[in-house]
């Protein structure tokens, strides 16, 4: 069986649009919150 170059490509794209998603279900997850609002808060604080 022979792999079409432009199959390779759909495939890449689909890989990467799976990943792009999970990284975004990421970010978004109730339980990274508290992390990122403590992160996002660094820049203030003082030594």
């Amino acid at each position: 069986m022979e792999i079409d170059i432009n199959t390779l490509r759909s495939l890449g794209t689909v890989v990467s649009f799976a990943i792009f998603v999970g990284i975004l279900c990421w970010a978004w997850s109730r339980r990274r919150s508290a992390d990122f609002s403590e992160a996002a808060n660094l820049p203030f604080e003082q030594d």
